[in-house]
């Protein structure tokens, strides 16, 4: 989910594609770029250790926009995908 994070933050669009699960992940990707990520606070976790296929994730991630500073707030889901964590929904 941090490495996720940090590609929204710099705008990584191949490395967004390339961590998202196939059956899930668009064809193409556009960010806005007038959206500038803030922080990033990790709620709470489901599974996703060592030896885990599937975990979650809820999280809070702060940004600011032209309209001012917001937040998204998700609980995401993500799984094993030949040997690596991927983003699923």
């Amino acid at each position: 989910m941090r490495s996720r994070y940090s590609a929204f933050v710099v705008s990584d669009i191949d490395y967004l594609l390339h961590s998202w699960a196939p059956e899930t992940r668009p064809a193409r990707l556009e960010l806005d770029s007038e959206r500038t990520w803030t922080g990033l606070t990790i709620n709470s976790t489901n599974g996703g250790g060592a030896l885990a296929k599937k975990g979650t994730v809820d999280f809070t991630a702060a940004f600011t926009g032209p309209g001012g500073a917001g937040v998204q707030h998700e609980n995401s889901s993500f799984r094993r995908h030949e040997g690596r964590w991927v983003y699923v929904s």
